[in-house]
């Protein structure tokens, strides 16, 4: 991790954090969208961090401070993983996740689900290829781009694109595959750069910063010297890379980061009320604040919170 901010990054502090899933035995796994004006905040509900009970669980908010419970997806014999929101340019909000399958051998296959409102969904669609997890996808200029990591050995991370977000192709059939590489965040640039922070766990777990330009088939990658889980990206409207992450170097956190695609450099800006099991965060600017959903075991059972970060 790099030193404490410099005049290159922006001071932050948490100005609010609510708890907003509390309900099931271990609630996790989150992301957070806003889809019109109304507040749409999905997670994970399950017995434990690993079981075979997982269901996916929405919450609506018109404020982003009361919350109710908008739509909750199941699948019959699955344990449903780790939901992330994409917002289509065809106005409908597209949910994806994986089903995990199976006690001692974990079959995974990514799944994904459409709705206009945010509380009716449709049923759920197989998307990709078995194994491979589709774990982030983004829109730009017409076509959905998702990545996806191997499930099982030999471990890689995959890139896909679809012109409709249903039907994805293999654009690079391994865009990485060093250290075990699996969980991923992606943003795109305005002159069409996209830029993938990468989750590694093994050899020294160190995370990756990917950058590629339109076709996306040739990607250059940089060590970020730091250990991450959960990772999540977002650009501000004024060209600022943030990340969310679980960071490693000390007491285990969720915190929010600078992204310094230049440099290669990722800086702590905060650390949210967290510990324990927890990361996984949802990120939204909205109102020249910077939201953030994620999940902590800091107060003893497992919850899902909502912070609002005010930066600098």
């Amino acid at each position: 991790m790099t030193p404490p901010p410099t005049s290159r990054t922006t001071p932050a502090h948490v100005t609010a954090v609510r708890r907003i899933g509390d309900t099931a035995p271990h609630s996790a796994f989150t992301d957070l969208v806003r889809h019109g004006d109304t507040w749409f905040c999905a997670f994970r509900e399950g017995t434990t961090h690993v079981s075979g009970d997982g269901v996916l669980r929405i919450l609506a908010s018109p404020d982003g401070r009361s919350w109710t419970s908008a739509a909750q997806l199941h699948r019959a014999g699955s344990d449903l993983r780790d939901p992330h929101f994409v917002s289509r340019p065809d106005g409908r909000l597209q949910l994806f996740a994986a089903a995990a399958t199976g006690e001692t051998t974990k079959e995974f296959r990514t799944l994904t689900w459409l709705s206009r409102d945010g509380h009716r969904w449709g049923d759920p669609t197989p998307v990709g290829e078995p194994h491979v997890w589709v774990w982030r996808a983004g829109w730009r200029d017409g076509a959905m781009y998702g990545l996806g990591y191997a499930t099982r050995e030999p471990r890689f991370l995959r890139l896909y694109r679809s012109g409709d977000g249903l039907d994805l192709h293999p654009v690079v059939e391994t865009l990485f595959s060093d250290g075990y590489p699996n969980e991923s965040g992606l943003v795109f640039e305005p002159d069409g750069t996209a830029l993938c922070l990468l989750r590694r766990d093994r050899d020294t777990a160190t995370a990756q910063l990917g950058r590629a330009r339109p076709p996306y088939r040739d990607w250059h990658w940089t060590d970020l010297g730091v250990q991450v889980g959960g990772p999540a990206l977002l650009r501000l409207p004024d060209g600022r890379l943030l990340a969310g992450v679980r960071l490693h170097d000390g007491p285990v956190r969720t915190a929010i980061c600078a992204l310094d695609a230049e440099r290669g450099e990722l800086t702590e800006l905060v650390a949210l009320p967290s510990g324990g099991d927890t990361s996984y965060p949802g990120l939204v600017w909205h109102d020249d604040v910077l939201w953030v959903s994620y999940y902590s075991s800091h107060e003893g059972r497992t919850c899902v919170y909502l912070a609002e970060v005010a930066l600098g």
